[in-house]
């Protein structure tokens, strides 16, 4: 993708999130997205389907770079926010998450956010079998290693939802020790 294409996605995505810091996702139309964005409707179109697809490109953006710094590419940052490149995968993504990265907490609040949850679980499975299974870290269980993938992913749901649940009162470094302790038995 040229510069001019990836300023224009960008310009997207920035409407897009700043639409959801407003909107429930269900309530936003591609028309407001285009007006936000300041761009035509071919433009929009040329680069997304339709609003389900930006919001899955929008996701897989996020984990892809949370998955990038994982791997130690260079897509990744290290800035202070997040942390340095040798922390947890999941202590990455609750950053993200505390920091409202593109408006995500919006979205996990959302009453109608089964696809959102949809697209979350399939790249936090990806993040998981990257982590875990690609490095063999799954092979010593007695347990197929797709449904300890699964099972790492939905848990790892869930206790991002109790987390906003309680208000985030808990720091993503506490959460994240929470979380590993629990799936320890299983790595």
């Amino acid at each position: 993708m040229d510069r001019r294409q990836r300023k224009t996605r960008d310009a997207i995505f920035d409407a897009f999130t700043r639409l959801l810091g407003r909107h429930a996702y269900n309530q936003i139309t591609v028309q407001q997205i285009i007006d936000e964005a300041d761009i035509g409707r071919a433009t929009f179109y040329s680069h997304f389907e339709t609003k389900d697809y930006l919001l899955r490109d929008l996701c897989e953006e996020l984990f892809g770079h949370i998955i990038d710094t994982a791997m130690g590419l260079p897509h990744g940052h290290y800035h202070c926010t997040y942390g340095s490149a040798d922390d947890s995968v999941f202590l990455h993504l609750l950053r993200h998450l505390q920091e409202n990265d593109r408006n995500i907490l919006s979205l996990l609040a959302s009453q109608n956010n089964e696809m959102f949850l949809r697209y979350f679980k399939t790249n936090l499975k990806k993040l998981v079998k990257t982590q875990f299974a690609d490095t063999g870290k799954l092979r010593e269980s007695h347990l197929p290693e797709d449904f300890l993938v699964n099972h790492i992913s939905a848990s790892f749901v869930e206790t991002v939802s109790w987390w906003l649940g309680r208000g985030m009162k808990e720091t993503p470094e506490e959460l994240t020790e929470y979380f590993e302790g629990i799936i320890a038995p299983l790595i």
